[in-house]
């Protein structure tokens, strides 16, 4: 079987993101759309409703880790921890263009964390909820599925 990576740390984040921007969108209990932060992409994640999970969003598709789509939707699906105070804080972000620009995650996760500061947000917090949410994928061992 072949298993998903872990992600990069920041992808938690992004998948808050999304989620505060209201870019997912399920088409069933099993599948959904998810437009990308630049609104130029559309990504497909379909759920065998287990451990079972796929995605067509480049991290998925080239690098092997789960992606922040995938992380989204299970995150609405109730399977791993989610966090509406700071989904709300990563509202409007635009992933793509500073993904982009810096070219490196943990640069990303740099100048997100001056966003959340500026908002009031305690890294200390994003931190704490980013490690659970890491060691929760981890834990599933979920697994790719055709999409």
């Amino acid at each position: 079987m072949d298993y998903w990576k872990l992600p990069p740390r920041v992808k938690v984040l992004e998948a808050l993101g999304c989620i505060g921007d209201s870019r997912i969108q399920f088409v069933s209990e099993r599948e959904a759309r998810v437009v990308g932060s630049d609104g130029s992409r559309v990504y497909r994640v379909v759920w065998d409703g287990g451990r079972g999970i796929a995605s067509n969003d480049n991290g998925s598709v080239y690098r092997g880790y789960l992606g922040y789509p995938s992380i989204a939707f299970l995150m609405l699906k109730g399977v791993l921890p989610f966090d509406e105070k700071l989904a709300e804080a990563l509202r409007g972000i635009p992933w793509r263009e500073i993904n982009e620009k810096f070219k490196s995650y943990r640069d990303t996760e740099k100048y997100v964390k001056e966003v959340l500061a500026g908002k009031g947000v305690n890294w200390a917090y994003v931190e704490a909820y980013v490690v659970k949410v890491l060691r929760e994928i981890e834990g599933l061992k979920l697994y790719k599925i055709p999409l």
